[in-house]
């Protein structure tokens, strides 16, 4: 089996214009901390070779560098994992991918949940419902439509 693929949104932000520059509020930030403490306390995947990709939205960079802090390792910007991006790119880009390590991949509602939809399901709109910060680990011998199973699913309530 490949490694697992993992899943993000970006904390809770604040509400503002223009999009890509919305910020974590202070909840955000707890939320994020909290996800990435039990990211870090995790023995059963090995988080020192996790790959981090994160969009360019501010709200997404800030989650992705305080999870890489907790785990100790670099974030990646991708540019097409933004909140409009259609998830069959991404599909596309994750199978051209010869990586192998864990992956987690920091963005945002809609894409989160169709992208999830679509690698489980095969289908986009039978996507999860994320709320901020919460986590998929899908694992799979390939990362392609359909080929997926969802391993877990765990927001910040969760951890409480």
């Amino acid at each position: 089996m490949s490694e697992p693929l993992l899943i993000m949104r970006h904390g809770e932000a604040a509400a503002g214009r223009p999009d890509p520059d919305r910020e974590l509020t202070a909840r955000g930030l707890d939320e994020v901390a909290r996800m990435g403490a039990w990211l870090a306390g995790r023995d059963d995947l090995d988080m020192a070779r996790l790959r981090l990709v994160a969009s360019p939205y501010r709200r997404a960079q800030q989650t992705a560098e305080r999870v890489g802090e907790a785990l100790g390792v670099p974030v990646e910007t991708l540019s097409f994992i933004t909140p409009d991006d259609p998830p069959g790119a991404v599909v596309d880009w994750l199978l051209g991918e010869d990586d192998d390590r864990p992956l987690m991949l920091v963005a945002h509602m809609p894409l989160v949940g169709a992208l999830t939809g679509l690698l489980v399901e095969g289908r986009e709109d039978r996507g999860l419902g994320f709320p901020a910060a919460a986590v998929a680990e899908l694992a799979a011998e390939v990362r392609a439509a359909g080929c997926s199973r969802l391993a877990r699913f765990i927001a910040p309530a969760d951890l409480a």
